[in-house]
């Protein structure tokens, strides 16, 4: 199967003032379609850099980005912004709701904004939100704003769900419950997902584990025995 999502020699450098700080050096990798892949290692490794620059949000300083044949660091910021609207799903640490919306019109609000959208109702009871849809993100648990973020990324119906330590700000039960939907939704819709997490247990959920470690990539395998978010301890 030919690579899904491909990086090939991504360098990323940032300039604050005349210091030079490379965030990224010489990283390679492949992720396969519907895969779940998790992506992990310390804090300042370089994930959030690679998320980043996979989604859209920022840009690389020299080698290859690429998604579904797209190569995105070629792209302008026209074609950026076209990108993150129709082909990348993003969650977040901090669920980033409007607060005076509800949970369904959070979700509506996103699926307004993309060209095949998945139907608001059905995601959010997918979700285990169906009770709770007209509900304002203050009268929701952590989790409950997480699913609803899940959710809103979900209704887009992208290419890609890209999910910045999506459990960092729950609980521990919660946040298994969390990870549980999200592998659900990968294996039940086939759709490619990439965590990254500074949790090195949670790789043990992944079909595909990538370790970074100060700006490029330590190591990248296929998992031949993955686990259920269940039976994983952390």
């Amino acid at each position: 199967m030919s690579a899904y999502v491909k990086f090939e020699h991504v360098k990323k450098v940032y300039h604050t003032g005349e210091v030079e700080i490379q965030a990224l050096r010489d990283v390679n990798f492949e992720i396969e379609k519907g895969e779940f892949c998790v992506i992990v290692g310390a804090s300042g490794a370089g994930k959030t850099t690679i998320l980043n620059i996979l989604g859209g949000m920022d840009t690389l300083t020299s080698g290859s980005a690429q998604l579904d044949g797209t190569e995105i660091s070629f792209l302008n910021k026209k074609q950026l912004t076209a990108y993150r609207r129709y082909d990348v799903g993003f969650v977040f640490q901090f669920y980033n709701l409007v607060q005076n919306l509800t949970a369904l019109e959070n979700v509506e609000l996103a699926a307004q904004i993309c060209r095949e959208p998945l139907d608001a109702r059905e995601v959010l009871e997918q979700v285990g939100l169906k009770d709770r849809m007209k509900n304002f993100p203050a009268q929701l648990s952590g989790g409950e704003q997480q699913r609803v973020a899940i959710a809103r990324a979900l209704a887009k119906n992208p290419k890609l769900l890209l999910c910045d330590e999506p459990t960092g700000a729950l609980d521990y039960h919660t946040g298994k419950a969390v990870l549980k939907l999200l592998q659900d939704t990968c294996r039940d819709t086939g759709m490619t997902v990439v965590v990254i997490t500074h949790n090195q247990a949670l790789a043990a959920m992944a079909d595909r584990i990538i370790t970074v470690r100060n700006g490029t990539v330590e190591s990248m395998y296929k998992n031949q025995n993955i686990v259920d978010v269940s039976e994983i301890e952390w």
